[in-house]
């Protein structure tokens, strides 16, 4: 079978790895000169995973069989709108698609099937800044269809939000823009795979972010992160997510907040989890989510059998100052030793980073497991002092601080 892959980030390279070693021929397409992806493929075609006219163009011209994707929403929003104008399997619809990848249609359906979120309003102008009197302060500012938290940022004050909700509008690819009320507590993101109509949990991590700035850069998941008490209610939820929107035999990401021991969902989506979160699921659940992922897509049903772990799990992003990334010491040796399970590169030599800001900005994961708190507190501060990512200059531009948050 021939298949066009849309976007080559490191999840699309498990992705691809997968197909390889079921017999199928892939071709890439993203939008960078030398994404992760491209070593991995003989023909990468340049062009953006979100123009949906030159997707449908390439599968025409490429005679695919198939056209997919992993780990990101807008790209599952072309391969659903492509593949339903070729007539090509796909096991999302475009409009169940577009329900679960713009928050616009997201939340408005989330209020009608009584999923708990925050009180929220949908601007599609600045013009309608005056709806916004009725929510209460602090508010989360979001453009309605971005990738990796781009514009989302949480405000203060009536001038702030003006502010960031034009700058919402502006990203957005329906200039709409989503204001909502903040709620405090842990942000969780929970895994399902919904199984026909059924809701099988997988996983569940805390999502650690950057302290002190206005927006929602995460650095790290983290495993335990709920009771079973809680599993009992995610599931309940992801039930209600599954029927309310049609969703069945998928992949089901929500992300939620735990305040006051209550879930409130922020969004989800009918996919996987960016950042290597396949891996964190497999190493929290026992369960190959994408292998299970490409039997789905290749019209096979997959069958899924959890055990969740007693190990400590986290997943580490590290980010760094503006510069130029030449080389990265220490890696080698923090995996030989062990405290170091596995190292996902979301950046390739030579690539130039500009700001720490989004998920985008990552240049490395890394999957850390241990028995106790204690050793991952160890680990993790034997990852921090062993390991530099070296610029142009020769300096070590890590963030080295964000880790130890």
């Amino acid at each position: 079978m021939k298949i066009l892959v849309l976007a080559g980030g490191a999840d699309q390279v498990a992705l691809i790895k997968e197909l390889y070693n079921r017999g199928h021929e892939v071709i890439l397409l993203d939008y960078l000169e030398n994404p992760p992806a491209k070593f991995l493929v003989k023909h990468h075609i340049q062009e953006s995973t979100l123009d949906s006219e030159k997707v449908k163009e390439c599968a025409l011209s490429e005679k695919v069989d198939l056209i997919c994707t992993a780990c990101t929403d807008q790209a599952l929003l072309t391969v659903a709108k492509v593949s339903e104008e070729l007539n090509l399997p796909c096991y999302i619809s475009y409009e169940k698609a577009l329900a679960v990848t713009n928050k616009r249609y997201m939340k408005k359906r989330m209020i009608e099937f009584g999923i708990p979120t925050s009180k929220f309003v949908t601007l599609n102008s600045i013009s309608d800044f005056e709806i916004i009197k009725d929510l209460t302060y602090p508010l989360v500012v979001k453009p309605a269809d971005c990738n990796s938290s781009k514009g989302v940022i949480k405000v203060n004050n009536s001038k702030e939000c003006y502010e960031f909700v034009g700058n919402a509008l502006k990203l957005s690819r329906t200039s709409t823009a989503i204001v909502e009320e903040f709620k405090s507590g842990d942000e969780i993101s929970a895994d399902f795979y919904i199984d026909g109509e059924t809701p099988i949990f997988l996983s569940a991590s805390t999502s650690v972010k950057i302290k002190g700035t206005k927006g929602f850069t995460i650095t790290g998941s983290v495993y335990p992160a709920i009771t079973d008490e809680h599993i009992s209610s995610l599931t309940d939820i992801a039930y209600k997510i599954s029927q309310g929107f049609g969703l069945t035999d998928t992949p089901l990401l929500i992300q939620l907040i735990k305040s006051d021991n209550e879930l409130f969902v922020i969004e989800f989506s009918a996919r996987m989890g960016g950042g290597s979160k396949y891996r964190l699921i497999q190493e929290i659940s026992d369960v190959n989510i994408m292998s299970c992922y490409v039997d789905l897509i290749l019209g096979k049903k997959p069958s899924i059998t959890t055990k969740q772990s007693e190990q400590q799990i986290r997943m580490l992003y590290i980010y760094t100052r503006p510069g130029i990334v030449k080389s990265i010491q220490g890696v080698d040796s923090l995996k030989k030793l062990g405290y170091v399970k596995e190292v996902f590169m979301y950046k390739t030599l030579n690539t130039e980073v500009t700001k720490a800001e989004t998920s985008g900005d990552r240049v490395m994961g890394l999957l850390i497991t241990a028995e106790t708190t204690a050793e991952m507190q160890s680990r993790i501060k034997e990852v921090n002092s062993s390991l530099a990512i070296i610029d142009e200059n020769g300096d070590d531009i890590m963030m080295h601080n964000l880790l130890m948050e």
